[in-house]
């Protein structure tokens, strides 16, 4: 990945923003002097200054006079105070990427004006070991150089797809909010494993393990997914046997409906804003 030019600043110095820079700074897209942080707690910002030796700014105002590239990576409760208070410093040269959940491109614009190009991302918790995946909807004033440069920095904490904003809530409800179903799947195969015999430790292995390489088998292999379930279903088998109790007991409609339950969230919560 070429290195890009300019400087890209993260207002809030949390979680999310130490995996992009992470990222970033391991893919080469941007070196550490080329990065920047703001936020109102000082620990977190010598936290990620030690870490990644990069420049801090108490002081949002500060970083946005400093950076072409503001990635907005604050708490959505916290958003509207975060550019009320610094507005004035954005100006439509600036790129404003927003990883703020159920924040639309319209709130932000409607604070910082609507010269200012703005992408909204919904990426997931898989980032922090740059495994994520996030989607990617863009405002009117946002150019094809400005998606390449974002669709860059997400893909060095993963991988990236350009939607339009009307199907942000689809991505939160199947990929954003995606890991925390497929954990709670997992506990409920550990528990089951110890219910077997296992201890917990061996039951977490074989279940870490097995969903590893079922994803690694699915993302490497020119199969569909249930070409790739019939290569270990045989006829009169444990498999067999399993998905047919699944199937009797309504997974199709309990997957769907648990989907459509997050999505309908995701509107709703949306509408705050």
């Amino acid at each position: 990945m070429a290195t890009r030019k300019g400087r890209i600043g993260f207002i809030g110095a949390g979680n999310m923003a130490n995996a992009l820079i992470k990222g970033i700074k391991n893919s080469g897209l941007y070196p550490s002097d080329q990065m920047s942080a703001s936020d109102n707690d000082a620990g977190k910002l010598k936290e990620i200054s030690d870490r990644f030796a990069i420049e801090t700014f108490s002081s949002n105002r500060e970083l946005i006079d400093h950076c072409g590239i503001l990635v907005l990576a604050v708490k959505p409760q916290v958003i509207r105070d975060v550019l009320n208070e610094s507005k004035e410093g954005f100006r439509e040269e600036h790129l404003v990427i927003s990883i703020a959940a159920g924040i639309p491109i319209k709130m932000i614009q409607s604070i910082i004006g609507d010269s200012v190009p703005v992408i909204r991302v919904m990426p997931n918790t898989p980032a922090l070991i740059q495994k994520g995946m996030s989607a990617l909807a863009a405002s009117r004033k946002v150019t094809p150089n400005h998606m390449s440069l974002a669709r860059d920095i997400f893909e060095a904490v993963g991988k990236a797809v350009i939607v339009d904003e009307a199907m942000i809530d689809a991505v939160t409800a199947l990929s954003g909010s995606g890991p925390g179903y497929i954990f709670r799947i997992m506990e409920c195969f550990v528990e089951a494993g110890e219910k077997l015999g296992f201890d917990r430790k061996t039951a977490l292995l074989l279940i870490n393990q097995t969903f590893l390489g079922a994803a690694h088998l699915a993302e490497g292999s020119d199969l569909s997914l249930a070409e790739l379930r019939k290569m270990v279903t045989s006829p009169g088998g444990t498999t067999e046997a399993a998905l047919a109790y699944l199937d009797k007991r309504g997974l199709m409609d309990v997957i769907q409906g648990s989907v459509k339950a997050a999505f309908d969230r995701s509107i709703e919560l949306g509408k705050k804003y």
